[in-house]
Order: C-alpha cells, then sequence, then structure tokens
C-alpha cells in the first residue's frame, strides 16, 4: 500500500513515521511513504501558497492552485482516494481504517491556517476525516495517526499473524490486561491462567478480562458486542450450517449488517464477502433489498454472496447480475482434543515456496500467495527438505488451498497438514471449518477421517463477476 502526504510540512511525516514497525515496513516494501511539499507547486515566486480569505476574517487560506497542482503530480488524472483531515470531517475509526487498508494508494491532504480553498477540495477530496473533536495547529499529526493504524492492518506489518486480531476494537472489545516478567512485582503476581500453557484457557481468561473491561469503560462498544453474540446464538441453533458466520463474527470479522431472528447478514470487507442465512423467503428479499440499496456506499467491494437457502440464491440472482455459482459442502472441527500430526516437517511457507504454490495452486495469484503468507496461516509440508505440499487459511477464515505432490501422496502428509493448521487454530479458541466442492468425495472422506463434522445442507457460493475464481474461498483439496 502506498501513502501519499500533500503537506506544508514533509520532513515532519517523513521523520515521524520512518522509524519503528512502520520503518521496517517500509524497507520491505510492504508500504510505501510519499511526502508531497505543497509549495513545490505554487506558482508564486515568493512560494506563497496561502491568501487573504474572501469576506474576511482572521487568518489565512490555503490557496486552491498549488494544492491541485500538488495532487496531480501524484494522480496524474487518476480519480485517487483521497482524505482531507479536518475537524469537520467524520470520526476515524477502526471500520475506517479497515476499509482504508483495501486501497492500493492513499492521498492525504493535510491543512494549514484557516483551511483550504473550498473549491479544490470539491474537486480532489473524497473523504472528510476527524481524529477528535479538538483543533491542532495542522493536519500532519492526524495525518500520522491515520496511516499508522491503517499500515499495521497491511499484511505482514506486524509480523504477528494474530495481533490486529486480538487488541482493542477487533471484535468491539477492548484488549484484554497484560502482563510480562517477573511473576511478582510490587507484591502483585501475575494471573496463575497465564502461566499455564493451555493456550485455549488462556484465550477464554482474555476474552473474559476484555468483556469485563469494556462493559465497565465502554458501554457503547460493548452493545455492539452484545448484538454480536447474541447473532453467534441465533446461528448456533443449525451450527454446521452456520459455522463460517459464527467464526467470522467470533473472531472479530465482519460487520453485522442486519439480525433479527434467524435472518443474519455479515459482511467482510477484507474478502469483499456477504454471508446470509434467512428462516424465509420475505426475510432474505428484506435483507437482500439492504444491498441493492446505491445508499450502502461502504459495500462497494462486495464481490462475493455465500447463503446457506436455495430460495436466497434465485433471490440473488434477480436482484444482482451474478456469474458464478458453487455448491458446497461444510465441514468443522468441534473436539476440544487435538489432532495427531504424523508428518513433523510442517512450517510456515515463504517466498522460497512461491513458484511451487503458484504451480499446483491455479485459483490464487502471486498477490494472493503474498498476502495468504503475511498472515501467518500458510504452511508447507517438506521431505528431505523439499516443498512437497500446504495448505492455508484463506482470507475469508476457511482452511484451503490443501495440495500434496502427486509423488508423496499416500503417505500421510495431507492428513498431517490439516491437522496442523486445526491444532493452530484450536490453540487461538477457533473453531476450524473448511468449504468442499459438492462432488469432491477424495476431500469429504479426509475430514470424516479427521473428525469434522459435515452440513446436511448446501452452502452456495455466487460471484458479482465471470471468471472470479481467483482467491476463491474454497477447499479444493487433492
Amino acid at each position: 500500500m502506498r501513502f501519499h502526504v500533500l503537506t506544508l510540512f514533509p520532513e515532519m511525516v517523513l521523520q515521524g513515521l520512518n522509524t519503528s514497525i512502520l520503518g521496517r515496513a517500509q524497507e520491505k516494501g510492504l508500504i510505501g511513504l510519499h511526502a508531497v511539499d505543497i509549495r513545490d507547486y505554487t506558482l508564486d515566486r515568493h512560494g506563497k501558497v496561502d491568501d487573504y480569505p474572501y469576506g474576511g476574517g482572521a487568518g489565512m487560506l490555503i490557496q486552491a492552485q498549488p494544492v491541485y497542482d500538488a495532487f496531480q503530480s501524484v494522480a496524474a488524472g487518476r480519480r485517487l482516494r483521497t482524505v482531507y483531515v479536518t475537524p469537520q470531517g467524520k470520526p476515524f475509526t477502526q471500520k475506517m481504517a479497515e476499509e482504508f487498508a483495501l486501497e492500493e494508494e492513499l492521498v492525504l491532504l493535510c491543512g494549514h491556517y484557516e483551511g483550504i480553498d473550498e473549491r479544490v477540495l470539491e474537486e480532489i477530496v473524497t473523504d472528510y476525516v476527524s481524529i477528535g473533536d479538538y483543533v491542532l495547529t495542522g493536519g500532519e499529526l492526524p495525518a500520522m495517526v491515520m496511516i499508522d493504524a491503517i499500515s499495521r492492518l497491511v499484511p505482514g506489518v506486524l509480523n504477528n499473524e494474530t495481533s490486529a486480531q486480538t487488541e482493542s476494537f477487533s471484535n468491539h472489545l477492548l484488549e484484554y490486561p497484560q502482563y510480562s516478567r517477573p511473576v511478582s512485582w510490587h507484591g502483585k503476581e501475575v494471573p496463575e491462567i497465564l502461566l499455564s500453557g493451555d493456550h485455549r484457557k488462556i484465550s477464554r481468561w482474555r476474552l473474559e478480562r476484555s468483556v469485563e473491561r469494556t462493559a465497565a469503560v465502554r458501554p457503547d462498544l460493548y452493545a455492539g458486542y452484545q448484538a454480536r453474540q447474541e447473532a453467534i446464538l441465533s446461528l448456533s441453533r443449525h451450527k454446521r450450517e452456520h459455522i463460517h458466520m459464527m467464526e467470522m463474527l467470533a473472531r472479530g470479522r465482519g460487520e453485522l449488517l442486519y439480525h433479527k431472528g434467524g435472518d443474519v447478514m455479515l459482511y467482510d470487507r477484507r474478502s469483499g464477502t456477504c454471508l446470509i442465512t434467512a428462516e424465509t423467503e420475505q426475510g432474505g428479499r428484506s435483507m437482500i433489498k439492504m444491498l441493492a440499496d446505491p445508499s450502502a456506499s461502504d459495500l462497494k467491494n462486495l464481490q462475493w454472496f455465500v447463503v446457506c437457502q436455495e430460495f436466497l440464491v434465485l433471490v440473488l440472482k434477480e436482484a444482482f447480475d451474478l456469474h458464478t455459482s458453487y455448491q458446497c459442502c461444510q465441514a468443522c472441527y468441534t473436539r476440544k482434543e487435538p489432532l495427531a500430526v504424523r508428518h513433523k516437517d510442517i512450517r510456515n511457507l515463504d517466498e522460497s515456496g512461491k513458484a511451487f504454490f503458484l504451480e499446483h495452486y491455479p485459483y490464487g495469484d502471486e498477490s494472493y500467495f503474498k498476502d495468504r503468507m503475511a498472515s501467518g496461516f500458510l504452511y508447507g509440508a517438506y521431505v528431505e527438505g523439499k516443498l512437497t505440499g500446504f495448505i492455508g487459511l484463506h482470507d475469508d477464515g476457511s482452511m484451503g488451498m490443501l495440495y500434496v505432490d502427486e509423488a508423496c501422496r499416500g503417505r500421510g502428509i495431507g492428513s498431517s497438514l490439516e491437522a496442523y493448521l486445526i491444532n493452530r487454530l484450536r490453540e487461538l479458541d477457533w473453531t476450524p471449518y473448511c468449504h468442499i466442492f459438492s462432488d469432491n468425495r477424495e476431500s469429504r472422506l479426509l475430514q470424516e477421517k479427521l473428525g469434522l463434522y459435515l452440513s446436511k445442507d448446501t452452502i452456495w457460493w455466487l460471484g458479482r463477476e465471470a471468471g472470479m475464481e481467483s482467491g476463491l474461498s474454497l477447499s479444493r483439496q487433492t
């Protein structure tokens, strides 16, 4: 992702963001930072960029021309998403950061003095954003705050696949208390559960503490958390068919767009996937009508629909021009005990495995490989140091991409790969699940062998564009 910051003080921005985590992310090429000095584009021979406002009043105003030309030096005629940081904008939130993180390029315009000529704002700005109800001397600090919050959502920036998912606001909850060495300090002890080594119990303890802290300090966030829990409870009545929706909510992924009784609709911005289940056709039509509303502009990245009832397939095809349809069975692992992993040389896949992955996984491209690798949930199996198979977690949270080289099949490598991934997810207190094409008999047998439960009902995947198989969240297991 590349940030372009239009500013009067480029050195302030660069000095503040070229260190620590963001500095390392730039060195790795995960993010790019381009500070553009607005003064470089003024036509005034003295380098002046401001003037008195028409109608009088205190202070000076940045003129339209240098701002516009600075913008065009970056955009070159393109319509880039451009954020003007101003106290008059919408409050900046984690949800907004997640939305901006989906952009390949983002322009941030920093104001000064009494602001910027309205005409150029109307010409180039797409979003007006504020970081709080107070006034600063300029837009550089707010822009830096936003860049920091957005960058940490770019895969690979944090070097820890669970960091962005477990910290404050990830699931409408504040972060749990943290402890480090020594065990005893000033007469205060580290909670015993954190020393137990039981990852599942630790995860549950942390969740309980997060809930307690959020309820006490941020009742507004807690209300959102309660709404998600109520939706999970409704979905749990048919767990095998709804585990994908339950997990998306439980892991802090996806926005709860609608919930009433057994009618639930979620949207996962990162994967561009909308998940819908309905008790009646009328309920389904009501939810789908919300998606077709032109005012639902924040759903512009929507690419996939995942539905649990056949009548929803027909309703969606009436409402949208859908080109692809896949019928799947859903499998989930709900047992408490970890699975045995017979093949021992399984580890995170890195760049050295890219060629092998792209050769044998036809539904992903280089970008998808890098995204999944950076997430930390892409694993390879090695025989005598040679990569022979892989498995990973798709960007919507489902297991998939399982492949084993033909020469190495029959050795239990495939089942070991899936068992390894299942154990890793269970350590996070997640319920592992996958989607399998209905006619993929071999994969169904593997799931049953590993002890996963298969759904009786069909899950449908519908795409808005033709040829959308790339990155498809289905378990194409060989």
